[in-house]
């Protein structure tokens, strides 16, 4: 065994059929699945820090994870060595040996969360487990409105879920935008056949928020919120009420988690907008 360091790993995982990435007392996590790999190089069990606990069927595109290992093994050979132990919806995209005082957690300065909106009138099952299926048309204009007011220092208490233990809930976001994109999407030809289906272009909505810390369940809640807008049960202008401590009732419902993505996280010295 060498001298003891710390790794940061960056994973990508799709969610859809773990617990979340916090171990718990039963079924499958991710932060499971990779210590249960670190511990057949460590020859102990190992403890994982991650920078975000996604909830059951969040998925994540750039996790972060640090651990304390004395395995002498280098970068890439941990590298390849976890992929092979892990299952295929769980990948170590990089591992790099850092400061011994760098935790994943505490020393993010800010996190990119990433939710998907399948809108259409009928769902597409490729995309099922990885964005929340709207069927109504949705007033994109109304949505991108409500999401410009989200940026800034606000008191995100509407968004935060019941029973949640934080000092504070206050938050700063620097970017929140929606846009609209396409997806391909299968449509059976007007005869009705279903042999060689073509494929048209359904819109899906991309909602991006980036800050310096999120609170459980907050994005999801906000998402939420602006489907109510979109669909035109309250205004673009509410959201300003609402970022200014609410109670969690006068904001929307929380979205599903399947269209939520951890899609980075920064160790920047300072936020840039």
């Amino acid at each position: 065994m060498g001298q003891p360091r710390t790794l940061k790993l960056t994973l990508a995982y799709d969610g859809s059929r773990y617990v979340g990435w916090q171990r718990q007392a039963s079924g499958d996590s991710v932060q499971g699945l990779l210590e249960n790999a670190l511990a057949h190089f460590e020859g102990a069990p190992v403890h994982v820090h991650g920078a975000g606990r996604t909830d059951a069927g969040v998925h994540a595109l750039g996790q972060v994870a640090s651990v304390r290992v004395h395995a002498a093994h280098d970068a890439h050979t941990l590298l390849r060595a976890l992929n092979a132990q892990l299952p295929r919806d769980v990948r170590v995209l990089r591992v790099d040996e850092v400061a011994d005082d760098f935790h994943a957690r505490y020393s993010a300065v800010a996190k990119t969360y990433r939710y998907r909106i399948w809108n259409g009138p009928v769902g597409n099952p490729f995309e099922a487990p990885f964005a929340w299926h709207v069927r109504e048309a949705l007033d994109v204009e109304a949505m991108q409105a409500a999401a410009a007011l989200v940026v800034g220092t606000h008191d995100f208490s509407a968004f935060q879920s019941t029973g949640s233990d934080v000092a504070t809930s206050v938050r700063t976001i620097v970017r929140s935008d929606l846009r609209l994109v396409s997806a391909a999407g299968g449509a059976l030809p007007r005869d009705g056949s279903t042999r060689g289906a073509a494929f048209v272009c359904e819109p899906v909505l991309v909602y991006e928020v980036a800050g310096d810390g999120f609170l459980r369940h907050m994005v999801r809640a906000i998402v939420g919120t602006l489907v109510e807008v979109g669909r035109g049960w309250r205004s673009p202008a509410s959201m300003a009420a609402l970022v200014a401590g609410a109670p969690r009732a006068s904001a929307g419902a929380t979205a599903p988690p399947a269209g939520l993505f951890l899609v980075a996280v920064d160790y920047d010295e300072a936020l840039a907008p």
